[in-house]
């Protein structure tokens, strides 16, 4: 129960690393210094972790995995739509 409540504890602080970037990108409407490949690169790991987190059953490795593809994902679409408006 210890080492679950580590990995979560982990997996939360770092997921809350996107947020000054959402909050960032947000109220400036801007994030052309985010790389693409950064968050496709930052995405499919997150993602194989998850795929692994399912199979061997780890609670740590599929929420803050989910949480973190969610927000590649948003970084992305944020991006996206951002410099389409330029």
């Amino acid at each position: 129960m210890f080492w679950t409540i580590f990995g979560l504890i982990a997996g939360f602080i770092c997921i809350t690393s996107f947020i000054p970037q959402m909050l960032k990108g947000y109220r400036t409407k801007k994030l052309d210094d985010l790389s693409y490949l950064l968050m496709l690169f930052m995405g499919s790991g997150m993602f194989l972790w998850l795929i692994y987190g399912l199979h061997i059953g780890s609670i740590p490795l599929i929420l803050t995995n989910i949480m973190g593809v969610c927000c590649n994902i948003l970084l992305i679409i944020m991006k996206f739509s951002y410099s389409k408006r330029e």
